[in-house]
């Protein structure tokens, strides 16, 4: 399958388009930076893309791919109901095309979401500390604001009640932000580069699920796995999991 990456001067897109390089099965025939026309995509016969961008950039590049029948797998953050209600209404005239929205490429990071929402409805308390580099665009991240809709969604199911706080008084952003009912809180530090625990509490216990990734090359199996997926999942696909079966 031909290939091109989005954002392939950035940190995480060298890593993934060097990874595209060593796999057999996949070609890279177009790196396209923030100064490069999408129409290379055209030119190099592109079957798919991997955007790992901006959130300013990524809706016009994915306009451009859908409208052009190129598959996109999409790391970038900073999708919302809008934005993805947007995709859907994009891809409604091209049925053919496939878009995977990850908000993790780490399978480390997608088993410590499906096992946050796994215990989820087994304790009463539950919040999210993610914790990043100081580069970082978004916050909280994609990946934290992902794991609790699907912990929340799992409490829901379970008949679970609201999460216990007796805050009445606090400064602004103290118990940080909320996501679906739950609270999550964002570090941003030098020398990190992606890490999150989910921290589960009940009487007399706590059970904390960590994942770190020490190493954007972690990124990397996730990113040729979603390509290799997309072409066989037409439409939106939000979460990697669902092409990886988890």
């Amino acid at each position: 399958m031909k290939v091109g990456v989005l954002g392939a001067g950035g940190k995480l897109g060298s890593v993934i388009s060097a990874a595209i390089e060593t796999a057999a099965d996949l070609e890279l025939v177009a790196r396209i930076g923030s100064r490069d026309r999408l129409e290379t995509l055209l030119d190099a016969g592109t079957e798919a893309v991997v955007d790992v961008t901006t959130p300013s950039a990524v809706m016009d590049n994915l306009r451009f791919c859908i409208d052009h029948g190129i598959h996109a797998v999409v790391g970038t953050t900073g999708f919302d109901d809008e934005r993805l209600g947007t995709l859907r209404d994009w891809l409604a005239a091209r049925p053919e095309v496939g878009v995977v929205v990850a908000p993790n490429f780490s399978i480390g990071a997608l088993l410590m979401m499906q096992l946050a929402a796994k215990a989820a409805p087994y304790f009463e308390s539950v919040e999210i500390v993610e914790l990043h580099h100081p580069t970082k665009a978004d916050a909280p991240s994609g990946t934290a604001q992902r794991t609790a809709r699907l912990v929340a969604e799992a409490r829901r199911a379970a008949g679970v009640g609201a999460v216990p706080d007796a805050t009445s008084s606090a400064l602004d952003g103290a118990r940080g932000a909320e996501v679906d009912g739950i609270h999550v809180h964002a570090l941003r530090i030098r020398g990190l580069v992606a890490h999150q625990e989910v921290v589960l509490g009940g009487v007399g216990e706590t059970l904390t699920i960590r994942h770190d990734s020490l190493d954007r090359a972690s990124f990397a199996p996730g990113a040729l796995a979603g390509l290799r997926a997309v072409p066989t999942h037409p439409g939106l696909t939000v979460g990697l999991e669902h092409v990886l079966g988890l």
